[in-house]
């Protein structure tokens, strides 16, 4: 997962504003209680903390990927 799509997650889960504030703020256990902020600053994988996010937030199965962009007739 490259950084981008890690963002593009996070905006699509929360919001650009309290996704922010969640990176920030929020003590993930998965993640030794560091914040995603201090994961990926430490050079965790976007995965793993994205990963983190969603087991600790309990965030829904279905919102765990991007959506695939649209077929080019769809456009």
């Amino acid at each position: 997962m490259r950084l981008s799509e890690f963002w593009d997650l996070v905006e699509q889960e929360f919001g650009s504003g309290y996704g922010a504030v969640v990176t920030r703020t929020q003590s993930l256990g998965s993640l030794g209680g560091r914040t995603a902020d201090e994961a990926l600053e430490q050079g965790e994988s976007a995965r793993r903390v994205w990963e983190a996010i969603c087991r600790d937030m309990d965030v829904p199965p279905e919102h765990h990927y991007l959506p695939d962009p649209p077929a080019p007739d769809e456009r």
